[in-house]
Formats: C-alpha cells, sequence, structure tokens
C-alpha cells in the first residue's frame, strides 16, 4: 500500500498521495481548487472594470432600450446602474416617447425577442394606461396570450373574435376568458352573465366556473347582471420618507403627504399574543377614499403580521370607529402547532435608531398624485407595490374575501409590500373592506 504524505497548505489535515502531491506542487486536490479560486478571484478585483452603459445618454426611451437589452456576463465587467429605477424612467415618459417604447416593443416581437417585447407592453400598459388596439390583433396572431392585461383595449372586433373563440379553442380557453375579463365592456358582462345563467359544457374542463374569471382582472358580477367593481381608485402609491427609490418618479410630488403605516396597537392577538398592528390609518376625506363609503373620519385596518399570513383576518368598528377583534376569525389549523416567536414580525423594525441612541418611528408618506390603477397590479414587474387603491398586485390568484356578515366580496382598499414592513420581508399584506358592515379584512400572499 502506497503511504500517504501530509497536503503542505498550512491548516489542512489531508493525506495525499505521493503522485499527487507530483501533480499540484504538495497540496491536496481540495487546497489547489480553492487555491485557484482564490487566485482567479484576486485576478477579477485588479482587472476588473466599471461600465456605465448609460454614459451620455438623456433620452428617456434610450435609457430603457439599454435597460431591456440582454447582457451577456463578464466577471471582468461591473456594470454600473441606472441612477434612477425603471419604473422612475417609465413614468417619465413623455407620449411621444411611450409610443416609440410601443413601436420598439412590436419591433422585438417580430424578431423573436417575444419576452423583451412583452415585457416593455407591460410596463407601457400599467405604468401609462397606454391602449394597445391596434397592435393586440398581431399579438394573438403570433400566438401571444399572456399577461391577460395586454388585451383590455381591444377592439370590438377582436372582442368579438375571442367571445366565438372561447368554444372552440381549449388549448388557450383559460387566457382567453382572462382576456375578454380585462376587455370588461357591457358585451363581455352580458356574454359571463350568460355563461353563469346556461353553463357551457366545456366550463368542466375549467378549475373554476367562467364568471371567476372576472376576479383577475377585479370585479365581479352582481346577483342581477351587472358589473361591480373590487377594487377602489384612484391609486396612491405609500413610500417611506427619504427612501428615493420607493417614493415614485419625477413626475410626481416626492414630498408626498404623511401618513400612519405600521403602528402598533395596545392589542393583542387573541391567537399567537403579537400586538395588533395598524396597517393604514387614513383620514376619510383623503382623495385616495373618495369612492369609500366609511362612517368614521379614519379607516384604520389592523392586523396580526403572523397569523393574517394564514388565514384571513376580519376586525369590526366599535361606536367610536376603532378596530376591534371580530367575533367571525377563525383560527387556522395548526397554528398552534407553530413556533410563533419564530415567525414573528420585528416590530423594533418599525422604528429608527439615531445617532444618539434614541428611538425615532419610521415616517412613511402617501404620493401627492394619483398614479393608473393597475399600476401595481403585476408584483412581477417589481414595482412600488405599497398603495391605497388600484388593482391588487396578487402573487397568487386573486383572492378577495366574503364578507363575513353579509357575504358581500369585500373590495380591496390597499396593499402592502412585505419589504416595506421589514427588511428582507416577503409577500404581500392586502386590505379590504365592506363598506355595509363597516368591515375591514387582511390577506397575505407570497410566492
Amino acid at each position: 500500500m502506497t503511504e500517504r504524505i501530509p497536503c503542505i497548505r498550512e491548516g489542512c489535515e489531508h493525506m495525499i498521495l505521493p503522485a499527487t502531491a507530483a501533480k499540484t506542487g504538495g497540496y491536496c486536490m481540495p487546497c489547489k481548487q480553492e487555491m485557484e479560486r482564490e487566485a482567479h478571484q484576486r485576478y477579477i478585483e485588479a482587472n476588473r472594470r466599471d461600465v456605465n452603459l448609460y454614459e451620455g445618454i438623456t433620452d428617456a426611451a434610450d435609457v430603457l432600450k439599454i435597460m431591456h437589452a440582454p447582457r451577456t456576463y463578464d466577471p471582468l465587467i461591473r456594470y454600473i446602474p441606472y441612477k434612477y429605477s425603471m419604473e422612475q424612467v417609465y413614468l417619465s415618459l413623455s407620449t411621444e416617447q411611450q409610443l416609440e417604447m410601443k413601436r420598439y416593443a412590436m419591433e422585438l416581437i417580430r424578431s423573436e425577442d417575444e419576452d423583451a417585447g412583452k415585457d416593455i407592453l407591460l410596463y407601457l400598459v400599467c405604468y401609462h394606461d397606454l391602449p394597445l388596439t391596434a397592435e393586440i390583433p398581431e399579438l394573438l396572431e403570433r400566438e401571444i396570450v399572456y399577461p391577460a392585461v395586454l388585451f383590455k383595449s381591444a377592439s370590438n372586433e377582436t372582442r368579438d373574435h375571442l367571445i366565438q373563440q372561447v368554444d372552440n379553442d381549449e388549448e388557450n380557453r383559460n387566457h382567453i376568458l382572462m382576456m375578454l375579463a380585462y376587455i370588461g365592456d357591457e358585451a363581455v358582462v352580458q356574454q359571463f352573465w350568460q355563461w353563469k345563467q346556461s353553463v357551457p359544457d366545456w366550463a368542466s374542463e375549467l378549475y373554476v366556473a367562467p364568471d371567476r374569471y372576472t376576479l383577475q382582472a377585479g370585479w365581479e358580477l352582481t346577483g342581477d347582471g351587472q358589473r361591480r367593481e373590487l377594487f377602489i381608485t384612484p391609486s396612491y402609491s405609500l413610500y417611506e420618507a427619504g427612501n428615493s427609490d420607493a417614493e415614485g418618479s419625477e413626475s410626481e410630488n416626492l414630498d408626498g403627504v404623511p401618513i400612519s403605516l405600521l403602528v402598533p396597537s395596545s392589542n393583542h392577538c387573541p391567537w399567537c399574543g403579537s400586538s395588533l398592528i395598524s396597517l393604514m390609518n387614513l383620514h376619510v376625506q383623503h382623495p385616495a377614499l373618495q369612492s369609500v363609503d366609511w362612517r368614521f373620519p379614519q379607516l384604520d385596518v389592523q392586523t396580526c403580521l403572523v397569523c393574517s399570513s394564514y388565514s384571513v383576518m376580519y376586525m369590526e368598528m366599535d361606536a367610536e370607529g376603532k378596530p376591534i377583534w371580530s367575533k367571525h376569525n377563525v383560527k387556522p389549523d395548526g397554528l398552534d402547532e407553530i413556533d410563533v416567536e419564530e415567525i414573528k414580525a420585528d416590530v423594533s423594525g418599525l422604528v429608527r435608531s439615531t445617532l444618539n441612541g434614541s428611538v425615532q418611528r419610521r415616517l412613511f408618506h402617501i404620493a401627492s398624485e394619483p398614479r393608473q390603477p393597475f399600476h401595481g397590479s403585476e408584483w412581477a414587474m417589481e414595482p412600488s407595490l405599497s398603495q391605497v387603491g388600484g388593482h391588487p398586485g396578487w402573487v397568487q390568484d386573486a383572492d378577495y374575501p366574503a364578507c363575513p356578515a353579509c357575504s358581500a366580496t369585500m373590495k380591496a382598499i390597499g396593499q402592502l409590500d412585505g419589504e416595506l414592513i421589514q427588511e428582507n420581508g416577503e409577500g404581500v399584506y392586502y386590505m379590504f373592506g365592506c363598506e355595509p358592515c363597516q368591515m375591514t379584512a387582511v390577506s397575505y400572499q407570497q410566492s
């Protein structure tokens, strides 16, 4: 048996064959590989150069084209990020620049870069409500059927074609129903009502009834076949004061207006013992709540950040309009088996320590100007998700809770991004209200 010798690297206890030592200069293979990695990293750090693709570029459309362009990874290049986020640059586009980006997106789609083209169209539709009426027939011809929100400005002719296509296109039926839901005009409402009254044969192949697809677009059918909106408008972004990445774009007043967010309550969750948190407390006279019929001066949405991650949490209003724990809350199965201490939200993260050691509550603002209703509807675009009003940015499927008191579908009144609540926070907390019952609800989704 060949005698082994020790690796010559200090601190290594591996024994190696003499043949291996001859090849590696006396090192074991793990040490040799680690040394090569370290040498390679030193080479990269010594030779890496900064590259600013935006140097001298001032036109917002040109900036976005660079942002969307694919980049080949090169460890020797460190790309300098643009001074504004993609969201901010999109919001700064003039009308002509929006049209230019739309033309550019279609060029990408025609050149087989479908994903980049769809992404650009999605930003334009969600951030600017730019109609794609003229482009939709070509998108359909190229069998582009998703995201469904792209098709909300379809012409009557396209709408009628899609209604006819539903019966025969089994492969795309799911997408077509969502497209029709986003179109959502009177003819579409009548068609969904007909499907509800007389269920088509193909409905058995769906996961949900045809009329439930309307929820994805933010509306539902009433008992008499009318359209009922499920989210309030307008939409106002919410952000932490001093966080320029979340404050919007150059077209907005970045000062905003102070708003009460994430304030711990003196009450505690009867299930897990955590402090209840006021996700949002806003005066009903604020323009963001102009469509909300609330009988009290303040709309205060409270919840338990822990338990609302597992179940919809309801709060009722007392005689003074203050939230109280609802008798309709149902404790989720298995909550008793969860180590609540491990998953409790870090409430201390809701305050900021100052240089002199004192504690100061974090300050939040609501934007001075509204934004498009669908701005935060596509969470995968990584927009500033926190908002009052606007179409929810569902991480999973649309899930509007039913009011436990009257059974009506509750309206979405806002949402908070988990990252706004605590550092490295995940998911989205959704806030709902039932106006007749003066009840709020909070649910949660994450990827």
